[in-house]
């Protein structure tokens, strides 16, 4: 269980810090000219659709994990851990794609502010993390508290990293090449699933 935390933990703040999160929403409101408070009111709306889809795949796959325990023996010792190392190798070869949305530029040019916004968070919402919903799967077969834990760190971790970051950024405190970081996010995120997997193995 405390492998599922760890790792759950290190996935939500590493998800936070990816510039895919955040910076597009920053970009626009660069270009649209919005005050720091409305890209920080509209990244906060598009981080909880982003949130929220991830949570309901979560849970989905929680339940699933929990009846995958019930009825295979070896799941939590065997199985659960080889699907995060699965999704490690995933990440890892997969690193030099986008695993988030993108909005086209002509999506939001010569658009309404409101039509914008909507555009934002439809986005995000299918966008959802793909990286935390193997612990929601793992999670599942420990019990609802800990997906309910899992659900609220990585919620509030996201939410609360990419208004920091929108912040930071935004007065430019801090100025990194972040296409190099997002770009190398993919290798991070799968050496932390390996990892935890491997762990698993032998503690559970």
């Amino acid at each position: 269980m405390y492998s599922i935390i760890i790792g759950s933990l290190l996935i939500s703040l590493l998800h936070a810090v990816i510039p895919n999160h955040w910076l597009p929403v920053l970009a626009i409101g660069k270009k649209e000219g919005w005050s720091l408070a409305e890209t920080s009111r509209i990244t906060f709306i598009a981080g909880i659709a982003h949130v929220i889809s991830t949570i309901i795949i979560g849970l989905l796959l929680g339940l699933i994990g929990s009846e995958l325990t019930e009825h295979i023996e070896h799941f939590t010792h065997i199985i659960g851990p080889s699907v995060l190392i699965l999704m490690g190798l995933y990440f890892i070869r997969q690193h030099y794609k986008h695993h988030h949305f993108h909005l086209q530029k002509g999506l939001i040019e010569k658009k309404t502010k409101r039509s914008i916004i909507l555009a934002l968070v439809i986005a995000m919402f299918l966008s959802p993390c793909m990286e935390i919903e193997a612990y929601f799967l793992l999670a599942g077969a420990e019990g609802w508290y800990v997906m309910a834990g899992i659900a609220a760190m990585y919620s509030i971790i996201t939410i609360a990293g990419m208004l920091i970051w929108i912040r930071i950024v935004y007065k430019g405190l801090l100025k990194l090449n972040w296409h190099k970081w997002e770009h190398n996010a993919g290798i991070i995120t799968g050496l932390v699933l390996i990892i935890t997997g491997i762990i698993s193995f032998f503690i559970n």
